[in-house]
Parts: structure tokens; sequence; C-alpha cells
């Protein structure tokens, strides 16, 4: 039985499998993407139906290609985005196999390379990149026991309110996915409640520029790590109704409840943090922050852009932050749903190579594994603040592509023979 064999394998067909493709073929390496599902699956089947992308169509993309039949400053839907990786799949004439599973790699004993098996049979491969990206494995906290009476989900789960149970709904986590739902189900007419830990925000626009612009000129998406202490803080911001800075104060006036950080459940109750407030004003912080940053710059660089005086006025504490809820009996609040918007943990078992710390999490430097002949892609930070991202993705697979190529001119090297004494 013959064996296939490439030198480079890439497991996973999204944004970080196809910007690891495009640049192993600018670096001529051969090379094969195997993906379980369709292309950027998730974006069709792991999100919401209003959702659309967090940045606008200008910049979260590839270099090599804009969003068709939408506006620059336009946000893409979550249809628009995937359609997007097929056409771009398309246009860098990807060799990428669909529906086709990984099951296991692990090294081949005395001999260079990888043994690869998967639900087509098994692959051997020189160089592996695990390209599956960050969000693997939904994480719902093991706080509210499954038997307590309401419809419990992960973010990934939710699609429309239309969906959920009769009754109120609690929405634990205010990054992006958390704020987004919640309003959107606020706006649907439901009772919603909506657990806020620490987090960033960031205004949607700012003087007439994108929040995304204003972390370009000012560096930040080039912030190599994480400030000490936030490294479970989230970002609030949304692309959503066009594109608006996300205002928790706001929310509330629409009438969301907000509540702090939810701790623990006992006797059909669940107990929140008391940091409610202090969550809210570190996040106002952040906010203004960025603003007094924006305006430096502004007069730095003798920009017209104009001023927004307004953007500076935070709006009064709500009740429910002035009087903040410390209990709520869901039987009583007549909540029939609990949205975890908490968050994923990354799942390599697929990988059998000592390549992760105790926590499982990869060993790397800039994708780079600490296990020769492996590679990491779309990790959070795995370079800088904007590995993340659609475009931050694609440059940081320009250097891992460039590392295979570096590491093949040295398996391809053969040392001249020698001349022997007697011709010297």
């Amino acid at each position: 039985m013959t064996i296939e064999k490439t030198d480079t394998l890439v497991v996973g067909g999204g944004q970080a499998g196809l910007a690891m493709s495009e640049h192993l073929s600018k670096q001529g390496v051969p090379h094969l993407v195997l993906e379980r599902d369709r292309i950027a699956e998730r974006w069709r089947t792991a999100r919401w139906d209003s959702l659309v992308a967090n940045g606008p169509a200008w910049h979260d993309r590839f270099p090599g290609m804009e969003f068709p039949g939408i506006g620059p400053d336009d946000f893409p839907t979550k249809e628009q985005v995937a359609d997007y990786f097929v056409a771009y799949a398309e246009q860098i004439k990807a060799p990428i196999r669909c529906g086709v599973e990984v099951r296991q790699v692990q090294r081949i004993e005395g001999q260079r390379g990888f043994r690869v098996d998967t639900s087509e049979g098994v692959i051997e491969a020189t160089h592996i990149v695990a390209a599956t990206g960050a969000f693997q494995n939904p994480i719902i906290p093991p706080v509210v026991p499954e038997d307590a009476g309401v419809v419990q989900m992960h973010s990934t789960g939710y699609r429309n309110p239309a969906q959920l149970p009769d009754g109120a709904v609690l929405v634990v986590g205010a990054g992006s996915s958390g704020v987004q739902i919640a309003d959107e189900l606020s706006r649907a007419g439901r009772k919603v409640y909506l657990s806020v830990g620490p987090h960033d925000r960031p205004p949607r626009a700012y003087r007439g520029r994108d929040f995304v612009w204003w972390l370009g000129v000012l560096g930040k998406w080039d912030a190599a790590a994480m400030a000490p202490g936030t490294e479970h803080v989230t970002i609030a911001v949304s692309g959503a109704y066009g594109g608006q800075t996300i205002d928790f104060r706001r929310l509330a006036a629409q009438g969301l409840v907000l509540l702090g950080r939810t701790e623990k459940f006992a006797n059909g109750t669940l107990q929140f943090a008391p940091d409610l407030a202090r969550n809210l004003e570190n996040g106002d912080a952040n906010y203004l922050a960025l603003l007094d940053e924006a305006d430096a710059y502004v007069t730095r660089n003798g920009l017209e852009l104009p001023e927004e005086p307004e953007a500076r006025v935070i709006g009064p504490d709500p009740d429910c932050v002035t009087n903040p809820i410390m209990s709520l009996n869901l039987a009583q609040a007549e909540v029939g749903s609990i949205i975890w918007a908490t968050g994923f943990g990354v799942d390599y078992s697929w990988l059998k190579v000592d390549a992760f710390d105790a926590q499982g999490k990869p060993r790397h430097h800039r994708g780079v594994s600490v296990a020769q002949g492996v590679y990491f892609l779309g990790l959070p930070w795995q370079s800088r603040r904007g590995s993340s991202f659609i475009w931050g993705v694609w440059h940081d697979a320009r250097h891992v592509a460039e590392q295979i190529a570096i590491q093949r001119k040295y398996l391809d090297y053969h040392h001249a023979t020698p001349h022997s004494l007697e011709e010297a």
C-alpha cells in the first residue's frame, strides 16, 4: 500500500490554514491543507444568525483581496466572511481537502517526519502546522448544575431569540459575544441580565476614524505581550447595527440589568461578586485613555480631524450599578435560559508531540514550536496583539512559512565531498 507524502501538512482550513497555504506556496513549499468540514465552517455554523465582523471590511481582510459587494467601512456578515474565505482559497489555488479529519499525528521513529492518521488514510509529512485556531473547545464553567431547571448553552450554540424558551435570559460574559447577544435579546423584548467581568471598552470610532485605525497608528496592534494582570480581560466591541461603541449604561437604560461577575450557585440562587461598579470604571478608564492618546496623536501630527467632546460624556450610573444585585434566584426571576459567553479552551489531543505546557497550551515562539518540525498558527498573541485577526494571522503565517523554508534549505544541504590529500 502506497502512503501519500507531502512536505508540510496544514491542519485546519479556516483563516489560519488559508493564510498558511498562501505563504507556503510563495516559498515554493509543497503542502496539503486538511479541513474536517467546509472552509471557514465555524463562521457558518458556530455563530449566531445576526453576527457581523467586529472590524470594518477595509481592515479585517487578507491583503490580497477585498470583500466584494460591500463598502470598505461596512461590517461583513458571517456568511460574507465565510464566502470570502472560499473565494480566497480559489484565488490562491490552495491545495485543500475538505471533509477529512485529522485523528492523530505522531513522530515517525528513527526517521524525519510525522505519521498523520486521517479519516481517509495515512499521510506522512516532514512538517506539521496546527492551524486550528484558538476557538476549539467552548468553555462552560461548572457553576450551575445541569438539573437546575434552566436551559444552558455556550454562545456558540446561540442562534436567535426565538430559539430560547420563554422567560428571562442571563448572559454571562461581557466581551464582544456576550454584549452583542445580550443587546439583541433586549431589543427583541426579552428581560436580560448581563454578568459583567473585567473588560476593555474601546470607542467604536472617534474623530471620524474607526478604533482599528487608532490602534494601528498608535502602534497598539504591534504590542508583543499583554500587560500584566490583563490576561483575562476581554474586549467589548461590536460591529452590529452599523457599528456602535459599547456603553453598558446605555444598555441598562434599555432595560437590561447589569450584574457583577458570576461566582457560585446554591439552592437555586446565583451569587455575584461586588465588582460591577469597579469593572465599569476600569472599562471607562480604558476608553478615556484611548481618547487621550488619540487627541495627543492628532495634535502631534497636525491632523485635521473633527473634535468630538461629546465622546467623553459618561452617563450616570443606573440603579443596578448603585444598588447592585448580589444574588438572583433563577426561578423567582423567571430565568429560563443561561448563555455562557465565557470563551474557549484549546484541544491538541490529536497532536502527540511534546510541545505543550501543563495547561495544554502550545510552547512556541511566534508559532515555531519547541518540538522540531511542528508549528502553530492562529493563536491569540502569537506574535502581537493583532495575531487573532484575519490580517494579523496572514502576517504570522508569512513568518512561519519562512521558518519552514529555512529548515528545508538546511535539510536539502549535501556536504561537498572533500578533496583527497593526493589531489591537494
